[in-house]
């Protein structure tokens, strides 16, 4: 994406402002506006769109448990296809959880 905003900064600048306002803590949390988002990307089946959105979930404080009931809403709305793209979601919160614990090690 940093190479894209090079590319085509006046499509990226607006695109990344957008996204740093919608996510700003409001009425809604951030953390509660990261599982919404990762509720979609699963739905919407977009591979990248889960693992930011599981990394961002993470990072605003979600807890597995939260992120796995995001996962089931996700379920409940897309149907099937949303199961396998779920189990993306999972995976990558596995993964972050490796990268947490080695960081905590050093």
């Amino acid at each position: 994406m940093e190479e894209m905003g090079i590319e085509i900064p006046d499509t990226m600048l607006p695109f990344g402002d957008l996204h740093q306002n919608t996510m700003a803590a409001g009425a809604l949390s951030s953390k509660v506006k990261e599982l919404i988002a990762l509720g979609i990307a699963i739905t919407i089946r977009c591979e990248g769109c889960i693992v930011y959105h599981v990394h961002d979930a993470i990072q605003a404080g979600a807890t597995k448990k939260e992120i796995m009931e995001t996962i089931g809403v996700a379920i409940l709305m897309g149907g099937g296809p949303s199961v396998v793209y779920g189990t993306e979601a999972m995976e990558a919160l596995k993964q972050f959880e490796v990268v947490e614990k080695d960081a905590m090690c050093v």
